[in-house]
């Protein structure tokens, strides 16, 4: 049966508190990992996840689901945690992270886990798969959405602004870019590495529709990513987020893009977001 999408904000945030102190536990327990843009996409994950996609994750393959890729594989472990608590598999499996034998490797591996669409880890190509899915989809008469989930950094590559041309050329109005962006990158600010501003006006003079919202307000981003669905073009949705998002000696340090914590700053982490809990628990956050 398909997957009930959750409606309840406060839920939501629920959600994604868990699935952010997944992050943590299993980047830790692997001693390595990129918790920065993962803590800062929990909530787009997990507004994908409960609400927005079409998708069973008793039948990940099922013919009328909604494809979701993610370019960016580096920030895979929020997508772990997501699929784990939507039920894809045990979220005990989590802390396999990283290890020999595991099928959740430090980039998505789509023969491993069930209901990973690509294999993805060169950074720059997750668009132009996605493009190829929407294409297909749209020969074979379905109305299936793809979305694809992108980092800032990785519009870098020129293969990136290739698919984005391409996309406007074919009108592929079933597909859905979420950009995270946050303003880093493993060099350092996005703006330092390689400027990428005017971001928006770039994308719109490619031809695109463009919707700029709080990535880290999980209805916000529902409301952009429903909208996405009503436009007659390519849609790209601008996720301002905070890389780090709830560790408050992550959030916005370039140094956690990809740096597990110690077990002692692990043990921090999780007391702040468990906190964070116990706030969205009395309707404070």
């Amino acid at each position: 049966m398909p997957f009930k999408k959750i409606d309840d904000e406060k839920k939501l945030k629920l959600i994604a508190n868990t699935v952010r102190q997944d992050i943590v536990k299993m980047i830790a327990a692997a001693g390595t990992g990129h918790p920065g843009g993962s803590l800062g996409m929990a909530d787009v994950f997990t507004a994908l996840y409960f609400n927005v996609l079409k998708h069973d994750p008793q039948k990940p393959d099922w013919a009328d689901r909604d494809i979701l890729i993610l370019s960016n594989g580096h920030i895979c472990p929020v997508r772990y945690a997501t699929m784990a608590e939507a039920g894809y598999f045990p979220v005990s499996e989590l802390l396999t992270f990283r290890k020999l034998g595991t099928r959740l490797q430090g980039h998505p591996h789509r023969s491993q886990l069930p209901g990973v669409e690509t294999t993805s880890g060169p950074l720059g190509s997750g668009l132009s798969q996605a493009i190829g899915a929407a294409l297909a989809l749209r020969m074979d008469g379905k109305k299936n959405r793809v979305y694809c989930a992108m980092s800032d950094g990785e519009h870098d590559e020129g293969n990136t602004w290739e698919a984005i041309l391409y996309a406007n050329k074919a009108q592929l109005r079933n597909l859905t870019v979420v950009v995270d962006r946050n303003n880093m990158q493993i060099d350092g600010h996005t703006e330092d590495v390689l400027p990428l501003e005017p971001f928006r006006e770039k994308y719109e003079a490619f031809g695109w529709h463009v919707i700029d919202v709080d990535g880290n307000a999980v209805k916000d981003v529902i409301a952009a990513l429903d909208e996405s669905k009503t436009i007659e073009q390519p849609v790209c949705i601008i996720a301002h987020t905070v890389p780090g998002k709830g560790v408050s000696f992550m959030e916005n340090d370039p140094e956690w893009h990809g740096k597990a914590p110690t077990p002692e700053q692990a043990k921090v982490a999780l007391q702040e977001l468990q906190s964070w809990r116990k706030r969205i628990e009395k309707g404070d956050d």
